[in-house]
């Protein structure tokens, strides 16, 4: 018999002690190499620490973003209050815008309608490739706004035609300290 070696009498003996189940486990713990074992045990530890920390910098990164999630609702919840209180006064504010325009456009209905008209037509639509500078706006605004309430006042003829006499007085003694200051020896100054 080609079995008869003292390697296999040996081995025989040797697992007639054990029940099948651990015969097989340690069949297989002869096939795996012992260093090969310990260099993954130990790339294991190392993985198991690098989980560790990223584990703790996760803990820190969730607490410190949960404090500023705090806060930032906190400033949220002001601003969105500050936000419908802004909302509420200027629903207000239109409130009262439409009112004084009725009662306006009822007490004086031609005015009015004059006032509509010259605000309309002193305001230009914008268009997307046409941008109006900041100041031009501004001094659009004052514009319209000056129009609009000059124009709702109530006038008297007697007292409209007083106050062209003294626009042009002003103006033409405006034009008189102009030419006066520039040095014109055609300057009309009387005094």
């Amino acid at each position: 018999m080609a079995n008869d070696t003292p390697e296999s009498d040996f081995s025989i003996e040797c697992f007639q002690n054990y029940s099948a189940p651990e015969v097989f486990v340690q069949g297989l713990a002869g096939m795996v190499d012992q260093s090969d074992v310990e260099v993954i045990i130990r790339a294991q530890k190392t993985m198991l620490q690098r989980f560790e920390k990223t584990t703790e910098m996760l803990t820190n990164c969730n607490q410190l973003s949960a404090s500023r999630l705090r806060a930032a609702s906190v400033e949220f919840k002001k601003h969105t209050q500050l936000l419908l209180d802004m909302k509420k006064d200027l629903n207000y504010i239109f409130k009262k815008i439409r009112a004084i325009k009725t009662k306006l456009s009822t007490q004086y209905p031609e005015a009015y309608k004059v006032a509509v008209a010259s605000a309309a037509g002193n305001i230009k639509p914008l268009d997307e490739e046409e941008e109006i500078k900041p100041s031009e706006s501004k001094i659009l605004s004052k514009m319209v706004a000056t129009v609009s309430t000059e124009t709702l006042k109530p006038i008297d003829k007697k007292e409209n035609v007083d106050k062209n006499v003294n626009v042009k007085k002003k103006s033409s003694s405006s034009s008189e300290t102009e030419s006066a200051s520039s040095g014109d020896d055609s300057s009309t100054d009387t005094g």
